[in-house]
């Protein structure tokens, strides 16, 4: 009985140690958060305990933010749950002397990193190759997205069939080269305020350039047939209907390579595709607002806050999610995923993709998180490891501030620090 009674004190301690550390920590963070440098602005912070789900902070937690590129995480826990190992790269069908092909939405084919050619090389044993384009029922560009970003890699087009990761490549020092070559002679060598008209794929590359410049193309099936055609080095039929029968699956990379590319390099036309790759394996319509559906209305039935969610990169401005709804999701996939996948799906401080330059820890990285930028808004949310080995979930917003970025991030620093530092 005795012993039983000193456990219990023991445990009554503790519980008040960490109670009392955790209103110092709570009171310093509401301190730094009340400076007037966030006057006029909207900040959205919330910060969990990853083991015990204990809430350490929040500040504006349930209220709706612009999370930029943090859409991306749902994209990401949409793709994990949706796709197989590996990317569906073809759906397809043989009757006869004729292989009918549809699109699945993959990125990575003739991709200027992925490089990927499998589905090429399975093309090549065929020579009657009909090719259905009409599966493709998403716009090429989102609801709220800035129609001047256009020439910008940021901005590409989204389709049901891409190729060269829907981008021309243009660079050279003698003489300017292209990549696909097919370009080539779509290209001014003279100095003009844009890369390309925004109707035609008419390209802008001064002729003393040695940089590499990579531009979005217009997309649309006579493009498409043609860019295959040529590489294939035979006809491509384009067809209005696809016949009948039981489809296969041809598979082309490993998907947590397309997922790591998006998250870490913040890929936006990598998240838009993922949508429509994850709505191919939902039905035969490449609709990205199927998976979003389909992911709500499933594995994030449970969210108190549903958002409102446009598109897959967060290029949108109508985006708009909760501090909440992030760590809701972020604890999921730290319930389900291994640490060490987990953790090289995201940035690290200090050491890799959007946050190479801040964040930087002691000997190892702190922070493995996606950033999200647009004008006047920076967020950030992810995990935190603290010098006790504790690990954090936190969703950090900032909305409509008119400082420099640089000064926002300055002060969520100091603020990730302290609770690296004293959790």
């Amino acid at each position: 009985m005795k012993n039983t009674l000193c456990c219990f004190v023991a445990v009554l301690l503790l519980a008040s140690c960490a109670s009392t550390k955790n209103r110092k920590i709570r009171k310093e963070i509401g301190r730094e958060l009340n400076d007037r440098l966030l006057d006029n602005q909207f900040t959205g912070f919330l910060v969990m305990d990853a083991t015990t789900k204990d809430t350490i902070f929040c500040k504006n937690h349930l209220k709706y933010f612009t999370p930029a590129s943090n859409t991306k995480i749902f994209t990401l826990y949409t793709s994990l749950q949706v796709l197989p190992e590996k990317v569906p790269a073809l759906k397809y069908l043989v009757q006869g002397d004729t292989l009918f092909i549809q699109g699945t939405g993959d990125p990575t084919l003739l991709h200027p990193h992925f490089q990927d050619s499998t589905a090429i090389d399975f093309l090549k044993n065929y020579e009657h190759i009909a090719l259905y384009l009409n599966n493709f029922n998403t716009a090429k560009f989102g609801a709220g997205w800035a129609w001047d970003d256009y020439p910008y890699y940021y901005q590409v087009e989204r389709s049901g069939f891409p190729l060269y990761g829907n981008v021309v490549t243009v660079f050279g020092k003698d003489s300017i080269q292209a990549i696909p070559a097919y370009f080539k002679n779509n290209i001014v060598a003279m100095e003009y305020p844009i890369n390309r008209e925004a109707d035609r794929n008419l390209f802008y590359y001064a002729a003393d350039r040695t940089d590499t410049l990579t531009v979005p193309f217009r997309v649309d099936s006579s493009l498409t047939r043609v860019l295959l055609e040529t590489v294939l080095k035979k006809k491509v039929q384009i067809i209005n209907e696809f016949p009948e029968g039981d489809k296969e699956l041809l598979f082309s990379v490993i998907s947590d390579s397309v997922n790591k590319r998006m998250m870490v390099e913040s890929d936006n036309f990598l998240a838009e595709q993922l949508l429509i790759l994850a709505a191919s394996s939902l039905s035969d319509t490449l609709d990205g607002f199927r998976a979003q559906e389909y992911i709500l209305e499933n594995q994030l039935s449970d969210l108190q806050h549903p958002p409102r969610w446009v598109d897959g990169s967060g290029l949108s401005r109508y985006n708009l999610f909760t501090p909440q709804s992030m760590v809701h999701v972020l604890q999921k996939l730290f319930d389900e995923l291994p640490r060490d996948r987990l953790f090289t799906l995201f940035p690290a401080g200090g050491v890799s993709g959007t946050l190479e330059d801040w964040y930087t820890g002691d000997d190892q990285p702190y922070i493995y998180a996606k950033s999200g930028s647009l004008g006047n808004n920076y967020c950030l949310s992810g995990y935190l490891i603290t010098h006790t080995g504790k690990t954090l979930i936190f969703s950090f917003m900032n909305n409509h501030f008119l400082r420099p970025s640089s000064e926002i991030k300055k002060r969520m620093e100091a603020i990730l620090e302290l609770l690296r530092d004293t959790y």
